[in-house]
């Protein structure tokens, strides 16, 4: 069974923690754990606990640095897949074909995207013309905007089963697991909701990931392998959904 971790922080600032992709590495030795999409942390791309953050040129080349750090990592024998992160000032421009993916995030109590600004028109535009996957987590309004009004074409991938954007039960409420563009990740959530989820929508839309560090990949996979369904499905959840979008990515 070849498995892929649909979501991996990895950063460049604090060695205090354990943010680099050489931390990660280890936790993964004796898995069949051999690839992971890489995302840098919101710490590194805009001040998280400020609601009234402003940006500025120095934290715009944070985040260049943030970004371009990921496309530098490289392990043999594992797959990377890093994911550009976007923030306000919609950087289009910099979304090069050696990313596979953009993360768009925020919660509730941060500062938020300016989704009115012409500039956030164009990134999706660009987005849409790469058929890039977006890994999104916002609150629960503006995930449903997102995906209802501004993206509806775009493939969303929403983490952790929508912990973050309002809740599983919220988002299903909504009816957004049925939309056929929208994905969901395993990260930190509980077996019983991805056990739910595979009920009612199938294997096809659901990936693996751990949100390491804040997951450990073994355990998180382990929920994957204990699914009652067959080989072939865990095998889809577990790695080949996200082969599947990764194929559809146009590279040039």
């Amino acid at each position: 069974m070849r498995c892929l971790d649909a979501h991996v922080h990895c950063g460049i600032y604090d060695r205090s923690k354990l943010w680099a992709f050489d931390d990660y590495l280890p936790h993964v030795e004796g898995t069949p754990i051999t690839g992971a999409v890489l995302l840098a942390f919101p710490d590194q791309i805009y001040d998280r606990w400020d609601p009234n953050f402003k940006d500025t040129h120095e934290w715009r080349m944070r985040r260049k640095s943030a970004n371009k750090y990921l496309l530098t990592l490289r392990a043999e024998n594992f797959t990377v897949f890093p994911f550009f992160f976007i923030w306000n000032d919609f950087a289009w421009e910099d979304i090069t074909p050696e990313y596979w993916g953009v993360k768009w995030h925020r919660h509730a109590n941060e500062p938020v995207y300016n989704y009115d600004d012409p500039r956030c028109r164009q990134v999706i535009q660009k987005i849409r013309e790469l058929n890039l996957p977006v890994l999104f987590e916002d609150d629960l309004p503006n995930t449903v905007r997102f995906i209802r009004e501004l993206a509806t074409d775009v493939t969303v991938i929403i983490p952790h089963m929508g912990f973050l954007n309002g809740g599983y039960r919220n988002i299903l409420d909504q009816g957004l697991f049925q939309q056929p563009n929208v994905y969901t990740d395993t990260s930190l959530a509980s077996f019983g909701e991805i056990m739910d989820y595979v009920q009612r929508y199938g294997e096809e839309r659901i990936l693996f990931g751990s949100d390491f560090p804040f997951g450990d990949p073994a355990k998180e996979l382990d929920k994957v392998l204990r699914l009652p369904i067959p080989r072939e499905k865990q095998e889809a959840i577990a790695g080949l959904n996200l082969l599947r979008l990764m194929s559809r990515v146009k590279r040039a």
